[in-house]
């Protein structure tokens, strides 16, 4: 049996031929990505990183509108986590409002 490496590997060369075709077909690209929504993980710096954790995790559906969000924290090897409301998930956003995702030159 592969070990999960292998799998993970050859899953991933997969979905890199999916989006590169997804690149290639804008039919393709729509109906792969009206499926697909997306959640991402901010880790907020703080002075002892070793000891504590924050981090505020976004959820959005196939139109990129955020639909659910919650803060998690941790403090050595205890973890909680709330939901962010409305109020505070727009300061969040008005916050990073400038960020763009691009490769690092």
């Amino acid at each position: 049996m592969a070990s999960i490496e292998e799998a993970a590997e050859k899953k991933f060369k997969s979905r890199i031929r999916k989006l590169k075709k997804c690149n290639k077909d804008e039919e393709e690209k729509e109906k792969f990505f009206n499926q697909l929504g997306l959640s991402f993980t901010i880790s907020l710096p703080n002075k002892n990183p070793e000891k504590q954790d924050d981090m505020i995790t976004l959820y959005t559906n196939p139109d990129g509108n955020i639909v659910f969000a919650e803060y998690g924290y941790s403090e050595e090897d205890q973890f909680t986590q709330m939901d962010i409301s409305e109020k505070d998930l727009k300061i969040i956003i008005d916050s990073f409002s400038d960020f763009e995702l691009k490769l690092l030159e």
